[in-house]
């Protein structure tokens, strides 16, 4: 499985960037507004959902370079 290069850049830029932020942002929100175990649940969430769209982005990395490789 490889994804096309654009899709690949957006999905890395969301895994390396935006849901970290995110998480980290709604912990913070969560915690001034008295929300923290709604919070934590939703950060949580969009770390697992981080966790598993980078496992995605590697095997599709991996196999990119394997099949440039063979080439």
């Amino acid at each position: 499985m490889t994804l096309p290069s654009g899709l690949y850049q957006w999905l890395k830029w969301l895994c390396v960037i935006v849901l970290p932020a995110l998480a980290t942002f709604i912990v913070v929100i969560s915690k001034i507004w008295g929300w923290s175990d709604l919070g934590t649940m939703i950060a949580q969430t969009i770390t697992a959902l981080a966790t598993f769209l980078g496992t995605i982005l590697c095997i599709s990395n991996y196999n990119y370079y394997k099949k440039e490789g063979s080439s």
